[in-house]
């Protein structure tokens, strides 16, 4: 068992760090998996004959992912989190391991599925973990290391991932292999270090598992994120979304009735939504979170198509937006330590991040240059790290200790939901405007000196791409030269820079609509965080709490008949007939103690005042 140097059970900082680095490796893992994978899908998808379906190898991790996420909050709190952080864990593993030896996409997002079932414990498990160990107030000082991890994770996965998917064969096995091959090793270091250092103590209370919630869960949002993912190449109002629409629908009015069925042992319970701070902070992680994906997700694409990066090349240039995360978290953690002010941080977070989205509006396009757009995704940073460790702060804090786990999942699982829905509804926007946008680029490029003298270079012309293109604009082909650039940007860096550079205007444009949209989420998010009531932090760690409960309900005694005071106890004796009752005010206190005599508890004594201040009747 841990030892502490407290009576109060409070763990050292060394002591923390030395639990933190096995918590943090899980986080690596599964933060790392979605940069790193990210970057090598489309070489595993041609490797796999499968470009078409890839989608949903991503569909299947993000659909048990999220939907495990707040399973595993609830269990953690009944039965203990240690034990379901290291089963996470070796799901993790061996679902990484399986998608190793993937020979079809459809294999690969079966075995992806797996991973995910891991992965929806990883994160919300090690927030849940911190905040057993480490009071809210002090917990914000470990900011830092967690937005370390993002932050490495953001810079190290499209740098592997490029590495591996650019790799024939390491040791006689494909480069992309070792995308989930590299999760074994990490995996199993990781699984011994908590074992040997995460020691909590655990107060097991009995409860109905709420399968039902589990269930409706499943049908509710399994449709949902489908068709968030799939509806731009099905079509929003097709016949499969509707049908998702509806069945999701059906879902969720199940998943809410079994919660009102289930009471405490729901799996989020709904009162939780009756706490105005835990509201808000769910609402808002909804919002932040559609329009931090959303708006994130763009930035690499606009790093590789506008400017012709490679994914290991945007994965450095995403370093401003990093650091900016990285310096907020640290920041607003000792802020956070130091003051105990915590209300403020979120709403000047989202209120920056706004500013961010509208300048990337504003001011990028196809020819802005690299160190202003860097810039501008520097501030983005800033107002995001002072909006993700505050608001799951506000969610544990918010709720009895006891539940920190189901606030810490809602907080997580909520923020998911919305960076799922930010991700397809902008993406959608992106590619449903890109089309237009290209071209109309290209009748305004098409008059200038620069594109007339480039579509009439016989050395330009000389290759076949820049011809079809140029045959496209002037009507003399087809338009599938300009249609082929969606499904495949690469070619936009070979072609001549004054044919290819109408397509990096319409993405640009294209962009810079979402960062707008993403800009209005925003505000909507900064609006509801001023609804956010004043947050008074605990200083107690969640199993600190927990203790104080147990010591205090074993210390309470049990209800007994009303003893004597110092004034009863004289009539007791006067009753037992060790005093005489001499005198009148004696014998007033023999006939009170008579009285009192015939009252075996404080209940009945209440009673019979009250029926001693009730009027006589009337005559």
């Amino acid at each position: 068992m841990t030892t502490t140097d407290s009576d109060s059970g409070e763990l050292t900082h060394r002591q923390i760090l030395t639990i933190l680095v096995g918590l943090l490796m899980g986080m690596f893992l599964a933060a790392l998996d979605q940069t790193i994978v990210g970057t090598a899908i489309r070489t595993i998808a041609d490797d796999l004959h499968g470009l078409s379906i890839q989608a949903w190898v991503t569909t299947a991790y993000l659909i048990t992912s999220t939907i495990t996420t707040p399973i595993y909050g609830k269990l953690g709190d009944l039965y203990g989190r240690k034990k379901l952080f290291l089963f996470a864990i070796t799901v993790f593993i061996v679902g990484s391991a399986l998608c190793s030896f993937a020979t079809s996409m459809y294999m690969l997002a079966a075995f992806r599925a797996v991973q995910g079932v891991g992965a929806g414990g990883l994160m919300t498990l090690v927030l849940a973990i911190i905040g057993d160990l480490v009071p809210p107030r002090e917990r914000a000082r470990y900011t830092g290391y967690f937005m370390a991890v993002f932050g490495t994770t953001s810079v190290l996965g499209p740098v592997v991932g490029g590495f591996f998917a650019e790799a024939d064969s390491i040791l006689g096995i494909s480069g992309w292999r070792w995308v989930f091959l590299v999760n074994v090793p990490l995996g199993v270091l990781a699984l011994f270090v908590v074992n040997h250092t995460l020691h909590l103590q655990h107060h097991r209370r009995e409860a109905r598992i709420d399968w039902y919630g589990a269930a409706a869960l499943v049908v509710g949002l399994v449709p949902l994120l489908t068709v968030a993912e799939q509806g731009r190449e099905w079509g929003w109002g097709s016949g499969r979304s509707l049908l998702a629409y509806a069945i999701g629908a059906v879902g969720i009015v199940a998943f809410v009735l079994a919660e009102r069925a289930m009471g405490d042992n729901a799996l989020i319970p709904l009162r939780i939504f009756r706490i105005r701070a835990a509201a808000v902070t769910i609402v808002a992680s909804v919002i932040v979170g559609m329009a931090m994906f959303g708006g994130i997700i763009v930035l690499p694409q606009y790093m590789q198509i506008v400017h012709g990066a490679s994914p290991m090349e945007s994965g450095f240039l995403m370093l401003p937006m990093v650091l900016g995360l990285m310096l907020a978290g640290i920041g607003s953690g000792q802020i956070v330590s130091r003051t105990g002010i915590i209300r403020p941080l979120p709403i000047i977070g989202t209120a920056i991040a706004t500013v961010a989205l509208v300048l990337l509006w504003r001011f990028v396009g196809a020819d802005t240059a690299l160190p202003l757009v860097m810039a501008f995704m520097f501030l983005l940073g800033l107002g995001l790290g002072n909006c993700m460790q505050p608001l799951t702060l506000i969610a544990q804090n918010s709720v009895p200790p006891r539940e920190i786990g189901v606030a810490t999942s809602s907080a997580t699982f909520f923020r998911q939901m919305g960076g799922t829905l930010g991700v397809a509804v902008f993406l959608s926007i992106l590619f449903s405007t890109v089309g237009d946008k290209i071209g109309t680029a290209f009748k305004e490029a098409a008059p200038t000196p620069e594109f007339r003298q480039a579509a009439t270079d016989p050395a330009v012309l000389a290759d076949p791409l820049n011809r079809s293109v140029v045959d496209a604009v002037s009507g003399r082909g087809g338009q599938g030269a300009l249609s082929g650039v969606l499904d495949d940007s690469s070619v936009i860096s070979q072609m001549d820079p004054r044919i290819g550079h109408p397509f990096k205007v319409g993405f640009a444009e294209s962009m810079d609509l979402v960062f707008l949209c993403a800009a209005g989420v925003m505000v909507v998010g900064f609006l509801v965080l001023l609804l956010m009531p004043h947050v008074e932090l605990r200083n107690q760690s969640a199993s600190q709490a927990a203790r104080a409960e147990s010591a205090s309900a074993a210390d309470e005694p049990e209800p007994e008949p009303m003893k004597a005071t110092a004034g009863a106890s004289a009539v007791g004796a006067i009753l037992d007939g060790e005093i005489e009752p001499e005198h009148g005010v004696v014998r007033d206190i023999t006939h009170m103690g008579a009285e009192m005599s015939a009252c075996h508890t404080m209940d009945e004594l209440t009673e019979d005042d009250d029926r001693d201040d009730e009027p006589e009747p009337a005559r």
